[in-house]
């Protein structure tokens, strides 16, 4: 059986026009140099019987330390990542989120490796709001796709990667 995630993309329309979304960026030392493709929706994994919008939900409010925005959620599918993982994605139009608010919790790590030194590290370094060709550019490949599939149901382009 596949190793599932599922998140929430928000999004808001700035200006009566252009569509920005929120993406996060892993914390720890394996993330910590990289910025290109390394970018994500909040999720998380979530075990067989739970159901992955609820999932997204609890994942959410978990890494980000906020509640998810309200309001109804479009489901933007499942999508198989390269390493296997299937990962499923509700957006959901967010027009006064604000990234201040963001806490992230922590994750525990041997680091560096076989040093026996545990290291707690934030989940997510960075939370920002960022346009659609910029996310293109900035998001982790295997999950452009949801940006795809978004400027498809609300009419806008899309990014040029």
């Amino acid at each position: 059986m596949p190793r599932r995630s599922a998140g929430l993309l928000p999004f808001r329309i700035v200006a009566g026009e252009m569509l920005e979304l929120f993406l996060v960026h892993p914390g720890g030392p394996l993330w910590a140099n990289r910025d290109e493709h390394a970018w994500s929706i909040a999720k998380g994994e979530y075990d067989e019987g739970e159901e992955a919008s609820a999932a997204a939900e609890r994942e959410f409010a978990e890494e980000l330390g906020v509640s998810p925005p309200p309001g109804p959620r479009v489901d933007l599918g499942e999508i198989k990542q390269p390493s296997g993982k299937l990962v499923r994605a509700w957006a959901i139009q967010a027009p006064t989120f604000v990234v201040a608010q963001v806490a992230s919790n922590e994750f525990e790590l041997e680091w560096p490796p076989k040093s026996g030194r545990l290291q707690l590290f934030p989940e997510v370094d960075r939370a920002e709001w960022m346009s659609v060709s910029v996310a293109g550019e900035k998001m982790v490949n295997g999950q452009v796709g949801f940006i795809h599939r978004l400027v498809e149901w609300l009419g806008v382009p899309g990014p040029t990667s």
